[in-house]
């Protein structure tokens, strides 16, 4: 079965398009399309409170080409969802409206704690072995998602307005980061060991920079070090001297920020990144519910 799922995030829109295919009790999952072009809506959203006309524009001429995508790998059942940006703009429901008259596709606008539990069904950390507990950390450019995984069961998932997009424009205040902060102390069970679990564009792109091999963790140690390496140069400079796109060149750091303190508060020293993120758990989700697994 060929599935799509589109992800419009803060920062940018992405296509998945992955083959599900059954093998004995399991599932596999073969992607054969990934895009992402950087619209960036969260800048205009979390400024001016609604999306531009050139961005509305932009937006729908790329889903127009997702598509086309689509129709070419023949894909059987696809979802198309929103986050944070599409969550606070004002004009969120004529945009949505356009889009659908324009393309034919549907745009769910997802609550946070909706997005965490997407990509919570990678089920990553039940294959990581038991005896510790595992903390999804999902940061994206409006919203970081928080979901912790302890004995076999989901203890808690949760969503807070902090993202790379808000931080960079000034707009996350003391008081969002001690209300994160005191949920996440209190909500994390003693007596087990945690371990993160990180998903986004920011995450990945670093775990690539560490040149670790596939399945091993990044320490917090070295989290932090990138964080104090990086934030210590231009935007320009991070260009130049990591190879970074222009539109991962500024969120990096505020992501950075991101996941080092959740780890700290949360006391976990190390974090997997299986690069997934919320188009991943769609496409999952899709096949269980057309396959009626």
């Amino acid at each position: 079965m060929i599935l799509a799922a589109i992800d419009i995030g803060s920062n940018a829109v992405r296509l998945l398009v992955s083959e599900a295919v059954p093998y004995h009790d399991a599932t596999d999952y073969t992607k054969l399309l990934l895009v992402r072009i950087p619209l960036r809506l969260g800048f205009d959203v979390f400024g001016k409170g609604l999306i531009d006309e050139d961005k509305k524009g932009r937006l729908i001429e790329t889903l127009k080409a997702y598509r086309h995508l689509m129709n070419v790998y023949r894909v059987d059942a696809w979802r198309v969802c929103a986050t944070s940006a599409m969550r606070d703009a004002a004009n969120s429901d004529a945009i949505i409206e356009a889009v659908r008259q324009q393309t034919g596709l549907t745009i769910e606008v997802i609550s946070g704690e909706a997005e965490a539990g997407i990509i919570y069904e990678t089920h990553i950390a039940e294959h990581l072995g038991s005896g510790k507990s595992y903390l999804y950390i999902d940061v994206g450019g409006g919203s970081t998602e928080v979901t912790l995984f302890s004995g076999d069961r989901t203890v808690f998932r949760e969503s807070f307005n902090i993202g790379t997009i808000r931080l960079l424009q000034g707009q996350v205040g003391e008081e969002q980061w001690e209300q994160m902060k005191k949920f996440i102390k209190a909500n994390i069970p003693g007596r087990q060991q945690v371990a993160a679990i990180g998903s986004g564009g920011n995450i990945n792109k670093v775990f690539s920079l560490s040149k670790r091999k596939e399945g091993k963790p990044l320490s917090l140690e070295l989290l932090q070090d990138y964080y104090d390496e990086l934030r210590s140069v231009s935007v320009e400079d991070r260009m130049h001297l990591y190879q970074l796109r222009p539109d991962r060149a500024d969120v990096i750091v505020p992501a950075l920020q991101l996941y080092t303190s959740v780890m700290r508060w949360a006391g976990a020293e190390a974090i997997y990144v299986p690069r997934i993120g919320l188009a991943d758990g769609l496409v999952r989700m899709l096949y269980k519910e057309k396959s009626g697994g």
